[in-house]
């Protein structure tokens, strides 16, 4: 049981409290959020590069860097992130279909592009701390320390799955649906090659795309 202690007080602060700060503030329920630069950097300073090296920290605490096999991006990253990213893609755009023939269902909130280059630099660096911080967690920490906390494979990617999916609720089902398949597929390419570059950069790109399409 004391193996669950550290995950899911990690989870539960930085993650489920942002996820149910969303909800209360009435984020979900908006029909358009605008882009804002500003806010987007305070996030990027104050909340993902601080959890991202909460994260490490406690990583780097129980294994060295080569110890935990991870190098800087190269080739060995370039087949997991060309798996993931089409099929990341193929998930998003199959549900935002499926969601146009459901109104019963309500969908989350939309995000809009940013307007202007500036904001674009923002919002790609955004984008890759973010993709790290959660790859960073939900699947190299959970998938990692899976032996530790008494799980096999397929319970570990439950467990990886559910806790990701629930910090998107706030997307409304659709965006809890997404986050779930999506959620399956990133964790079963990362167990596969152990890559945790290809998913994060694969991750990164995806959300890019989303508000580029939303830009079209």
């Amino acid at each position: 049981m004391n193996a669950f202690i550290e995950p899911l007080i990690l989870y539960a602060v930085l993650f489920f409290r942002i996820s149910v700060g969303a909800m209360l503030s009435g984020e979900a329920a908006a029909n358009a959020v605008e882009f804002s630069a500003i806010a987007e950097t305070v996030r990027i300073f104050f909340y993902n590069i601080p959890s991202l090296a909460l994260v490490w920290y406690l990583l780097l605490k129980v294994k060295s860097l080569r110890e935990w096999n991870v190098t800087l991006p190269g080739k060995k990253d370039f087949i997991p992130a060309v798996l993931t990213l089409p099929a990341l893609i193929l998930i998003g755009l199959t549900i935002s279909i499926a969601s146009r023939h459901f109104d019963e269902i309500p969908s989350g909130s939309r995000f809009l592009p940013p307007q202007d280059f500036f904001s674009w630099i923002i919002l790609g660096i955004s984008c890759f701390s973010t993709a790290y911080l959660e790859e960073s967690f939900f699947r190299f920490y959970l998938l990692s320390k899976r032996k530790e906390m008494g799980l096999g494979p397929h319970r570990a990617i439950l467990v990886s799955v559910l806790s990701f999916s629930l910090c998107h609720i706030y997307e409304g089902p659709w965006g809890f649906l997404n986050a779930a398949l999506s959620g399956v597929v990133l964790a079963f390419i990362f167990l596969r090659f152990r890559s945790l570059h290809g998913i994060a950069f694969a991750h990164a790109l995806y959300n890019v795309v989303v508000y580029a399409l939303g830009a079209a």
